[in-house]
């Protein structure tokens, strides 16, 4: 005998019913920025009444946040293979090759933090200050002791972790210039693999690891 499907419990449908919002607020801030989004549009595009996002997130600066902060522990998360990695070829390897996939897969949450700090990071200021100085300067500790290992080029561990970003990320926010120079297509699985390859072979180069297609 077939038992009737279970319906989700409160908290599952809750959980569905936030990333529903947070989702439609990524785009809708990526596209009209955060002073050109209103929580009507946001409601519009996630298809629920505007008085449930007020429920979940009483302030378009308190939902902004979250899609900002959602990002950025994404990419923390792909910044995790600096701990654990068995060395620098390695590591930034991997890092690249994360940072790449959350491109593809969340450029409106990439475009949403380029343009906050495009504009002087009015909402997020603080977090620069506290949780990227801080992430940064960790990174930068690492690398410094791969360069006095003689594991790498010596380069400015700043430098590198910006490049780092700009040339990962930059396959999200510029993702329609892309497409346009791909004939007007996204790229394909195969164009992401040597897309991948050909930023690791670069920067892995140009820090002085012969092995550049560690970690591919």
């Amino acid at each position: 005998m077939n038992l009737p499907a279970k319906r989700p419990g409160q908290k599952e449908r809750r959980r569905e019913r936030e990333a529903r919002i947070l989702k439609a607020a990524e785009k809708v801030f990526a596209e009209a920025g955060f002073g050109g989004a209103t929580m009507q549009l946001i409601a519009d595009m996630a298809g629920l009444p505007k008085a449930n996002l007020h429920y979940y997130f009483p302030t378009k600066e308190a939902l902004y946040r979250q899609v900002v902060q959602n990002i950025f522990q994404i990419w923390l998360r792909a910044a995790d293979v600096f701990d654990s990695a068995d060395g620098p070829a390695e590591a930034i390897a991997a890092y690249i090759d994360a940072k790449m996939e959350i491109s593809r897969h969340h450029p409106a949450g990439s475009k949403v933090w380029a343009s906050e700090v495009m504009h002087g990071a009015p909402v997020i200021q603080d977090y620069l200050e506290t949780t990227l100085t801080e992430w940064t300067e960790g990174r930068a500790q690492v690398i410094e002791r791969w360069i006095e290992e003689g594991r790498m080029n010596r380069v400015d561990p700043r430098h590198l972790l910006y490049m780092l970003w700009a040339t990962t990320q930059h396959y999200a926010d510029f993702n329609h210039q892309i497409e346009t120079l791909n004939g007007g297509k996204p790229l394909s699985d195969s164009q992401w693999d040597d897309a991948k390859a050909s930023v690791k072979q670069i920067i892995l180069a140009g820090i002085g690891i012969s092995d550049a297609g560690k970690g591919g």
